[in-house]
C-alpha cells in the first residue's frame, strides 16, 4: 500500500509527464499493485462469507449443499491468489519476447516450429495480449526455421517463462508418403522485454550494426530496402535483429531493445545460479532438455518437469496452456 501511495504521489508532481515514457511505467505498476491489492481484499471477503455460512449451516439455516458450493467457489480463489503470488520477481511483470528455433529434421521441424507459434498466439489472443512478428525465417517447403515474436501484456514474461526448452513432437508425417510416426523438435526461449523502469547501460563501442533487406512477408516495399538490422554485442556474443518496422531507425531502436532484453536475461540467468545450484540454467539452453512431449497418436501432453498432463493434444495446440503454466509455477514455488 505504501508503495501505490508513494508512487500515486509521484503522479501528482507538476513535472510528471515530462518523461512521458516514465510516467507510463509508473502509472502501469500502480495499475498492477491496485489489482493484487483488490484480489487479497476479495480473497479475505470469501473466507468471511464462508465463515458466516457456517454458522448459517451449524444454526439450520443453510443446507450443506449450499455451504459446499461456497466452499468450492472460496478454494478457487484461493488457488487463484496462491497462485498469482508465485509471480513475485521484478521480472515477471513485464512484456517478453519469444523466440522458436525448429530443431534437425527439415521439413517435418519446420512445421513443428510453424504449430508451436500458432499455439501461442491463440494463447496470446485468450489473453488478449498483443503480439508483434520481430524476425521470421520461413522452412524451403513448409512451416518456419526460426521466428521471434514480442509479447506484449501484464505478467507475459512471468507466465511464459516455464516453456524455455525443447518441445518434443511424435505423430504420424503428412509430409511421409509411407504414413511413418516421426519425432520432431524445437526449441523455445522466452526473454523479459526490459522498459523503462530496468536500466541496462550498453557501451556505444561495444556493439556492430549491420543492415540488410528483411525476408519472408511484409510486402514488397520492405524487401527493397536494406531496413532490417543486426545489432551484436562484441563482449557477450549476443546478437539481435529485428525487421518488424519499414523504417531503419525505429528498427535500429527495436533491436537495441531486443538486445538490452537478452542482457538482462543472462544476468537474470547468473543470479539465478548463484541463488540455488539446483535452479540451473542448463535446462534453458541445452538441445537435450526435453521440458515437453506432445503424442498425437497417443492422444496426450506431457511436461516432463511437473508431470502435469492432458489427453487432448488439440486443446493444447489450439491455445490452452494455462493448467502446464500452473503447474509450472508452483512446482517452482514448491522448490524454494
Amino acid at each position: 500500500m505504501l508503495e501505490i501511495e508513494d508512487k500515486e504521489q509521484q503522479s501528482l508532481n507538476p513535472d510528471f509527464w515530462n518523461d512521458s515514457k516514465r510516467a507510463e511505467s509508473i502509472l502501469k505498476s500502480i495499475k498492477l499493485h491496485k489489482k493484487i491489492v483488490d484480489e487479497f481484499k476479495e480473497n479475505e471477503s470469501a473466507i468471511e462469507e464462508l465463515e458466516t455460512l457456517q454458522e448459517f449451516f451449524k444454526e439450520g439455516e443453510l443446507s450443506e449443499e449450499e455451504l459446499d458450493i461456497q466452499y468450492i467457489q472460496t478454494k478457487e480463489i484461493i488457488d487463484q491468489l496462491e497462485f498469482k503470488t508465485t509471480l513475485n520477481k521484478k521480472e515477471d511483470e513485464l512484456s517478453c519476447i519469444l523466440e522458436i528455433n525448429a530443431g534437425a529434421g527439415g521439413t517435418e521441424s519446420n512445421d513443428w516450429a510453424d504449430m508451436l507459434l500458432r499455439m501461442y498466439k491463440m494463447w496470446t489472443d485468450k489473453k488478449d495480449f498483443k503480439v508483434s512478428l520481430l524476425n521470421r525465417t520461413d522452412g524451403d517447403v513448409a512451416g518456419i526455421k526460426s521466428v521471434e515474436i514480442e509479447i506484449e501484456g501484464d505478467y507475459a514474461y512471468g507466465l511464459l517463462k516455464g516453456e524455455n526448452g525443447v518441445h518434443r513432437l511424435v505423430r504420424v508425417s503428412p509430409f511421409n508418403s509411407q504414413g511413418k510416426r516421426m519425432t520432431s523438435f524445437a526449441s523455445v526461449f522466452v526473454h523479459p522485454m526490459v522498459d523503462d523502469s530496468i536500466v541496462i547501460s550498453i557501451n556505444p563501442a561495444d556493439i556492430e550494426w549491420d543492415t540488410f533487406r528483411a525476408s519472408g512477408a511484409g510486402g514488397q516495399h520492405v524487401n527493397k530496402t536494406e531496413s532490417a538490422v543486426r545489432v551484436r554485442h562484441l563482449p557477450s556474443g549476443l546478437v539481435a535483429e529485428c525487421q518488424e518496422e519499414r523504417s531503419q531507425h525505429m528498427n535500429r531502436e527495436k533491436a537495441l531493445k531486443m538486445l538490452k532484453s537478452r542482457l538482462y536475461e543472462v544476468e537474470l540467468e547468473k543470479q539465478r545460479a548463484e541463488k540455488d545450484e539446483i535452479e540451473s540454467s542448463k535446462m534453458k539452453n541445452e538441445w537435450g532438455s526435453q521440458i515437453r512431449s506432445y503424442v498425437l497418436d497417443d492422444r496426450r501432453v506431457k511436461d516432463h518437469r511437473t508431470g502435469y498432463t492432458v489427453n487432448n493434444p488439440d486443446l493444447v495446440l489450439n491455445g490452452e496452456l494455462d493448467g502446464f503454466i500452473k503447474a509450472f509455477l508452483m512446482w517452482v514455488g514448491g522448490k524454494h
